[in-house]
């Protein structure tokens, strides 16, 4: 099976082959400096369908409308006020405390929590709808009890939001 798509191969000293695709829809190798070319080409052909999937799934984003300097600003204050009020709400819920909250402008990320307990939000969460800001919110708070994304991590993000994850498919269609 010949290729029709371009992939740019990134070598380096790690152990194992990765497949990347970025928001462009660009397909990334990334190789163990010894495998061969052949090996490469071998690889990505077996796993064309996890290509062709992450090609469709970026033409079905929905993109959220890009803003002004002034806009973005107007969102950032909104995002300190309402993602402030909602965190502290879902803490008290959980029995979980945090430290400081930063609104940020991640290109990829919605949020974070550092392991001091510092919640990071992206103002963008104000382009979304409530029920999506909150699954955002209760993610992280629930990183405070569960560092990585196990089913143990989800099981507490489900004993606030039974619907978690319809909210986090609606996210991967978006950013």
């Amino acid at each position: 099976m010949i290729l029709q798509r371009e992939y740019e191969v990134i070598r380096s000293s790690r152990k194992t082959l990765a497949l990347q695709m970025d928001q462009n829809g660009r397909l990334v190798v990334r190789a163990p400096k010894r495998v061969s070319s052949q090996k490469i080409r071998e690889f990505v052909e077996s796993h064309w369908d996890w290509v062709e999937k992450k090609q469709r799934d970026l033409q079905q984003k929905t993109a959220l409308p890009e803003c002004t300097p002034e806009e973005e600003e107007f969102y950032r204050k909104q995002a300190a006020r309402v993602l402030a009020k909602r965190t502290a709400y879902f803490a008290e819920r959980m029995g979980i405390s945090y430290g400081k909250i930063t609104i940020r402008g991640q290109k990829t990320r919605w949020g974070s929590c550092s392991s001091k307990g510092n919640l990071s939000f992206n103002w963008r969460l104000m382009l979304c709808p409530p029920e999506i800001q909150d699954y955002v919110v209760v993610h992280e708070l629930a990183h405070r009890k569960v560092m990585n994304h196990s089913r143990e991590f989800y099981l507490e993000v489900e004993k606030i939001l039974p619907d978690y994850g319809e909210r986090q498919r609606w996210l991967k269609t978006v950013l």
